[in-house]
């Protein structure tokens, strides 16, 4: 797997899964939407660690800085 997340995407979406988990610990969100933005919280930081979107890599977009 290529790396195609920056820096800036990837402290994005650990964000918004660490807000996702306070709001559902806290019991703000609940029922069916609650456990789906769970599950697509846990993507967002498995995507954070691996510096890779399968969705961006089948759409083409590489946010990724190449060094040069």
């Amino acid at each position: 797997m290529k790396k195609n997340m920056g820096g800036a995407d990837r402290i994005i979406r650990f964000i918004v899964a660490a807000v996702v988990g306070v709001l559902f610990y806290m019991n703000i969100l609940e029922g069916t939407l609650a456990y789906v933005l769970l599950a697509l919280a846990g993507v967002f930081v498995l995507t954070s660690f691996i510096s890779f979107c399968p969705l961006y890599a089948l759409v083409g977009l590489n946010t990724c800085k190449v060094k040069e």
